[in-house]
């Protein structure tokens, strides 16, 4: 047998020798951490993604089955009800599509600060203020043709909702003010504002309901057929984010800065900048959804209720979709089946839409049950691996 020793520098080798393979290294659990789990329950734990949503779902339509039939209907009647109008109708459809245009986008409001390590409560504040800026921006330039209409007030609503949300960003960059507590704050702001501006400035004298000007007719939106403008603008959007935070340099600090602070900073990752930017791209995001809802939604103008609860539904969504850009397109057309269908439900039943309500919070707390686990758990981990090096050393 040849002397390894005698192989030439270039690594071929000699004529005569017996090629091994090296066996790769094993893997060594770090102490202190359990190890890896394995066959049905380590499926689970891989897949979580996909089954805890899921599950989720499941449980909560359990769980609403339960409580619907306390109130003496049949559930399954229930839904069967409702999501045979949101997908059996042509009308039910366009309603269903209707409502996953800002759900999409306000679940993307949340999923992308998600990725930073930041919490946006302001989804909701955030649509309203690209809502109004859409309104003031179109009713300014209302002379104007109405495709050019229709792009100023889209891009005064991105600019909005990004100014709005970039406040909490800079708050939480240069004082550390946490953005749950801003972001909360600053939509009670945005509502008394914004009621201050439908009252007064932007307020049409021909309403008795105080409500802005509408938008010229010129530049509504008209669906396409059952599917309304703003649907393939969310979808593309949500594709874009997707790329975005998986190939480009931004994306990479991005989620940098979600998995380790410190690591990025000493990477020369500028945290301050980046986080301002993260809240004002998902501002963007929710202040666009709102001003496609003043744009598409009859009646055309900005008045109190234009909201609803999307930005709120925006948390849910991106949850459901586990912090996933493309995953916010299921979740939305859910919600928005859910959404779309409450009203035939308590027509056809005399079940109070708010049971959707009550779907929802469900689905969010079993959503948020291994995210918290997570949490208590790394933290007992950290804590055991933290006694046992002490203990050894």
């Amino acid at each position: 047998m040849a002397d390894p020793r005698d192989e030439p520098s270039d690594g071929t080798p000699v004529k005569g020798a017996v090629a091994t393979e090296t066996a790769p290294p094993p893997v060594v659990a770090e102490r202190g951490a359990p190890p890896p789990p394995t066959g049905v329950l380590g499926l689970l734990v891989r897949e979580q993604s996909v089954i805890v949503p899921i599950v989720a779902v499941v449980a909560a339509l359990a769980i609403g089955a339960v409580l619907i039939r306390a109130q003496g209907v049949n559930p399954t009647y229930a839904y069967q009800s409702l999501f045979t109008y949101s997908f059996g109708t042509a009308d039910g459809l366009q309603a269903t599509f209707e409502k996953m245009v800002p759900l999409i986008l306000c679940g993307l409001a949340v999923v992308i600060p998600l990725r930073v390590g930041l919490f946006n409560i302001g989804a909701q504040g955030q649509l309203m203020s690209g809502a109004i800026c859409a309104a003031a921006a179109a009713h300014a330039v209302r002379d104007a043709p109405g495709f050019l209409v229709a792009v100023i007030a889209m891009v005064a609503g991105i600019l909005g909702g990004a100014m709005w949300a970039s406040i909490a960003g800079a708050l939480k960059a240069t004082r550390g003010v946490h953005e749950v507590i801003s972001t909360i704050m600053l939509n009670s702001i945005a509502a008394g504002l914004i009621d201050y501006l439908v009252n007064g400035p932007l307020k049409d004298p021909t309403q008795s309901y105080p409500s802005s000007y509408p938008a010229p007719d010129g530049a509504r939106f008209q669906a396409l057929g059952f599917v309304p403008i703003g649907l393939p603008i969310a979808l593309v959007l949500a594709i874009l984010v997707a790329w975005m935070l998986r190939r480009t340099t931004l994306g990479f600090q991005f989620e940098t800065i979600g998995r380790n602070r410190h690591a990025a900073s000493y990477a020369g990752i500028k945290l301050g900048g980046m986080i301002v930017l993260a809240m004002a791209v998902a501002g963007a995001l929710a202040g666009l959804s709102g001003s496609i809802e003043y744009l598409e939604i009859d009646p055309y103008r900005y008045q109190d209720g234009i909201a609803g609860s999307l930005g709120f539904d925006g948390i849910t969504i991106a949850l459901l979709a586990r912090s996933s850009p493309l995953g916010t397109i299921p979740a939305a057309l859910l919600v928005g089946a859910l959404r779309a269908g409450s009203s035939t439900l308590m027509f056809n039943t005399g079940i109070q839409p708010e049971i959707v309500d009550m779907l929802l919070a469900i689905t969010l707390l079993l959503v948020s049950l291994p995210i918290i686990a997570k949490l208590i758990f790394r933290r007992h981990t950290a804590k055991s691996s933290a006694l046992a090096s002490s203990w050894g050393s």
